[in-house]
């Protein structure tokens, strides 16, 4: 039998995702909003976060669906990253403090931004990871550490 994860935990670890996500949504939206203009892509990531936590809710109740687009499905994915910070910012301060939980998302988000860079992922321009680059990020993973003491 699998040891109940505590709340707590939870958001430690749903905030560290949100910040993943929301570094990936910053990559996926900006190369949508080539495609189809600034603010369509802000609106339909937005968009695609409701359907998505409207989906999950309907799902929890048995319910359905979402529709295509014709756009790459892996556009859709700024929508998805949207859906999980929006819920991590909303379900972890009041489990780990809003310093930490933002602490837990900006480190979480500028480590998926140097990956981001360094691959060249979302058809974005290389930029190599440096060793400043890996003193700033040892730095920022100390940081978010030191964030959830109380």
């Amino acid at each position: 039998m699998l040891a109940a994860v505590s709340a707590s935990t939870f958001a430690v670890a749903f905030s560290l995702v949100a910040g993943l996500a929301g570094s990936m949504q910053v990559a996926i939206s900006g190369a949508l909003g080539r495609r189809i203009g600034v603010l369509e892509a802000a609106a339909f990531g937005g968009i695609v976060a409701a359907v998505i936590l409207v989906g999950v809710a309907l799902a929890a109740r048995n319910s359905a669906g979402i529709a295509a687009i014709r756009e790459p499905p892996w556009l859709w994915l700024g929508g998805l990253m949207g859906a999980i910070v929006v819920t991590a910012v909303t379900f972890s301060p009041p489990r780990i403090g809003t310093f930490a939980t933002i602490g837990l998302l900006v480190a979480s988000q500028l480590a998926m931004g140097v990956v981001i860079d360094a691959l060249g992922l979302f058809g974005l321009e290389r930029i190599p990871f440096t060793w400043e680059r890996a003193v700033g990020l040892a730095l920022l993973a100390g940081g978010a550490v030191l964030v959830l003491k109380r």
